[in-house]
């Protein structure tokens, strides 16, 4: 299908520092960091040829020059994180800078398969972070293209602060004001005095302590246990039908409320016993959830929550589309702000102990454990450093966890399509591909070209008993 077997050759690698000196100081982690486990997440964004080999090097000195420059507003990304006396993780903001590496690939764009994320993405064109914050590769093409990839750390920035720094990053380099300048007020996120929270935080949350240990290597089941990386594309006219199924009596589910009720039948689907449970958790962004008169858009750092429900396989099998979507929508509509205060306030009573999502570990008795977070206002069209937009980008987040992960965003090929990276074990994505390869199309060069279509196309999810 694609190249996954080509080399990566690190030409050069340094650290970009904020251009202006900043005075050192600590930056303490908000109680909604803290519920974050040490995770690194990747980004990366494709740009055909479109420059010789000269102009190559000033689009490269662009990038790193306005990173600099960026790092100034953006100061906590050049910094390090660093454990306290209580084994609670701090941002030290010393300007360290970014680890910044220049690569070639000795691949074409067009060759590149990014439907096998693992072996053609991770670790070659999305960097290891090794340290500090943030670390970027630009990577030169045998085409001439060019792949800029980030990997962040997740316990300093959400999906949602990232696209903060993304966009500034290329407004910077084309000599542009910034659009949005990012707040570090963690007193924004102060808990209360005295705090209160919903009994219900109990069941969303566990202490790491209370965990068995993880079982060795050798007793991991291959093809079982595995989780892979895979990137899917969707047609606007299929999410569209997918969403008019799961809708009903009047109340209109949303795109990412019934492709998520959607995957959860699939999950069931596969399922043969039916007392096993499927669990689907939802990543819900707090931001917008809170008074109006209190402005958290500009906030950085972790604003996420993550609410899930279950079900067995057989409750599952039997409820249609538009139930299942109920059931999304109920979960997704009870994070509201009261339930972010409170999250804060259980986080403050149960410091310094470290806790995690429970939803983060697939128990014995679950047929299915899927985490699915919305990359709608994903900025790919935004990252124009002075010579257009990319012709692709997307999130890698191969966490390493027992839970699947699956993040939707927009196609920048054609409007309403959506590119869908999933993180899930290799029998599930064998599943998906067999049940609904109607809908889940495996990504290839082709859709990054396609053109505006408006003809009907007839969809076929009916072929899934819904």
């Amino acid at each position: 299908m694609g190249s996954c077997g080509f080399s990566v050759i690190i030409k050069k690698r340094e650290v970009v520092a904020a251009v202006l000196p900043t005075q050192e100081h600590w930056l303490p982690m908000s109680n909604l960091d803290l519920l974050l486990p040490p995770l690194d997440f990747g980004v990366f964004f494709c740009y055909k040829k479109r420059t010789d080999q000269e102009q190559f090097e000033n689009m490269v000195n662009t990038i790193k020059k306005a990173l600099s420059q960026a790092l100034v507003s953006f100061y906590a990304l050049a910094g390090e994180v660093v454990h306290n006396r209580l084994g609670e993780p701090e941002l030290l903001c010393n300007n360290r800078g970014v680890d910044f590496a220049l690569a070639y690939a000795d691949v074409e764009l067009k060759d590149l398969d990014l439907y096998h994320l693992d072996d053609s993405v991770d670790g070659k064109l999305v960097p290891i972070k090794n340290h500090g914050v943030l670390t970027v590769q630009v990577t030169e093409l045998r085409c001439g293209g060019l792949v800029i990839g980030c990997s962040f750390d997740h316990q300093v920035a959400d999906a949602y602060s990232a696209n903060m720094f993304f966009v500034a990053w290329a407004q910077i380099a084309r000599g542009k004001s910034l659009s949005q300048t990012p707040i570090f007020r963690r007193s924004m996120l102060n808990p209360r005095r005295p705090g209160q929270y919903d009994k219900a935080i109990d069941d969303m949350y566990i202490f790491l302590s209370t965990l068995p240990p993880p079982p060795p290597p050798k007793d991991l089941k291959p093809n079982e246990d595995h989780l892979i990386s895979r990137i899917y594309h969707i047609t606007a006219e299929e999410i569209d039908c997918l969403q008019s199924k799961a809708s009903s009596n009047g109340s209109k589910r949303t795109k990412l409320e019934s492709f998520t009720a959607f995957l959860w039948k699939i999950m069931a689907e596969g399922g043969h016993d039916h007392s096993k449970k499927c669990k689907m958790g939802i990543v819900v962004d707090g931001r917008g959830r809170f008074d109006k008169a209190l402005s958290l858009e500009n906030y950085f750092g972790n604003f996420l929550s993550l609410p899930y429900d279950e079900a067995s396989v057989g409750e599952i099998k039997m409820m249609a589309l538009n139930q299942v979507a109920d059931a999304v929508h109920e979960c997704v509509e009870g994070a509201k702000e009261e339930h972010f205060l409170g999250l804060i306030d259980w986080v403050e009573l149960h410091r310094p102990e470290k806790t995690v999502a429970k939803i983060y570990f697939k128990e014995s008795n679950d047929e299915a454990a899927i985490v699915v977070s919305s990359g709608q206002r994903f900025i790919v069209s935004e990252m124009d450093f002075g010579w257009g937009r990319p012709d692709f980008g997307s999130y890698h987040f191969p966490w390493g966890g027992q839970t699947g992960y699956v993040m939707p965003m927009p196609s920048i090929s054609r409007e309403g399509d959506w590119v869908v990276y999933m993180h899930l074990p290799e029998k599930q994505l064998d599943l998906i591909e067999k049940e609904a390869s109607h809908v889940f199309g495996p990504l290839t060069p082709a859709h990054w070209n396609l053109m505006t279509d408006d003809s009907e196309m007839t969809s076929k999810i009916d072929m899934i008993h819904l």
